[in-house]
Parts: C-alpha cells; sequence; structure tokens
C-alpha cells in the first residue's frame, strides 16, 4: 500500500495528472469533493460555518454561499478561521477513504488530490496543534508529488476552468493572484516533495512524466504492503 499526495498551487495541473494516474490504475479521490460534502447542509461543519460566519453566508437554496464565503475568507482575512472548522474532518474523510481503499486491495496507489497538503500543517502549527495529522502530514501521508508551473499559466488555466467563455479577465486573474497568494510557493513545496513534475510545457511532456513516474509508485507500494499508521 501507498498513500500518495498530489498537490500543487491553484490551476497547477493537479486534476490532469489525477485522471492520468487513475487511467494508470491508481485510487484516487480530490479533498475538495470531501470538502464540498461536509459542507453540505446537515452537516456539522455547516452548522459551525453558518454560526461562525453568519447567515449571510446562506444562499436562497439553503445551501453555503460559497463565492461570499471565499470573499470573506481571502479578501476579508477569515481564512484560518474558515480551515480550523472544515480541515479537520475533510482529514477524517481522507483517512477513512484510504482505509476503505486498502481493505479491498492492500497493494493499492491511494492518491489524494489536494492543493492544501503542506498549507494544512501550516495552519495547524500557527493555531497551536502541534501534534496529529493535521501538524504532521507524514503521519498519514508516504510519497508527496509537487506539480510545478508558472505563476502567469497557473491563472491562464484557473480563468480558463472557471470563466471560459468570460470576459471578466482581469477581475478572474486578480482573484486568482489573491488565493495564490495564501499558498505556499512552488519552491517550498518542491523542497519538501518525494517528487516533483514540471508543467510548464505541453500535455505530452506531463504524461510522459507521469507515464515514467507510475512504475516507481506500483513498486514503492508492493515494498510497503504492511500496515502503515493511518492515524
Amino acid at each position: 500500500m501507498l498513500r500518495v499526495g498530489l498537490t500543487g498551487g491553484l490551476g497547477s495541473g493537479k486534476s490532469t495528472v489525477a485522471a492520468m494516474l487513475r487511467e494508470l490504475g491508481a485510487q484516487v479521490i480530490e479533498a475538495d469533493v470531501l470538502g464540498r460534502e461536509v459542507m453540505e447542509p446537515g452537516h456539522e461543519v455547516y452548522d459551525k460555518i453558518v454560526a461562525r460566519f453568519g447567515p449571510d453566508v446562506v444562499g436562497p437554496d439553503s445551501h453555503l454561499n460559497r463565492a461570499r464565503l471565499a470573499d470573506l475568507a481571502f479578501r476579508h482575512g477569515r481564512l484560518q478561521e474558515l480551515n480550523a472548522i472544515v480541515h479537520p474532518p475533510v482529514i477524517e474523510a481522507q483517512r477513512r477513504w484510504m482505509e476503505e481503499v486498502f481493505a479491498h486491495d492492500p497493494a493499492a496507489v491511494a492518491v489524494l488530490e489536494s492543493a492544501l497538503i503542506f498549507e494544512v500543517a501550516r495552519d495547524a502549527l500557527a493555531r497551536g496543534e502541534t501534534k496529529g495529522p493535521l501538524a504532521d502530514w507524514r503521519r498519514r501521508i508516504d510519497r508527496v508529488i509537487v506539480i510545478t508551473a508558472p505563476d502567469d499559466a497557473k491563472i491562464a488555466r484557473y480563468a480558463a476552468r472557471v470563466a471560459p467563455d468570460s470576459a471578466n479577465r482581469d477581475a478572474i486573474a486578480a482573484d486568482a493572484r489573491v488565493r495564490l497568494s495564501h499558498q505556499i510557493s512552488d519552491a517550498e513545496k518542491a523542497a519538501q516533495a518525494d517528487y516533483v513534475l514540471d508543467n510548464s510545457g505541453d500535455i505530452a511532456a506531463l504524461c510522459a512524466q507521469v507515464l515514467a513516474l507510475w512504475p516507481r509508485l506500483k513498486a514503492e507500494s508492493n515494498k510497503t504492503g504492511q500496515k502503515l499508521s493511518l492515524e
């Protein structure tokens, strides 16, 4: 078994690489999907967010107004408040998912796609949480893959994905830069990574790197078939 964290800044190409790894045989989960699930009405996280941020973050359909919540978090200095509510249950959901994967296939390569692997630890330490899986990502992840790309390329990809037909690209680019400013730089992430994929080129170049990496991940999984801590 091998627990792999796949990370990189906004627009770096995480979803693209995750799809390639899934096609090769990896089990893949997106942290964003888990985050959206725990923020749905009826969940404790939803109730805590509304209690902390107020009824203005609730839309007419009773779901969270994610744009309003993002504005409060990124532009009004309340990102740590939001992360303190959301991160713990998302990390717990990741743990449960990995346990289920390895129960069915002890030799699986389980890939967690998340933009915030290093940021979760940074933020937990900033809150004074020095112990546990949030503060120490190595307790829950065996290998980390970091995808790097120039910021201008990230922003262009983000804009193309979020609003492909929008003419308001300046506002989208500004939003992307704000979000990137809250993320750890590629250089810092790469220094902590086990593997680094360069996505400054075309899709063929990225695919070649993934194809070269996959046999190494499979080999490491076969070598670490013993039960590992998922705390």
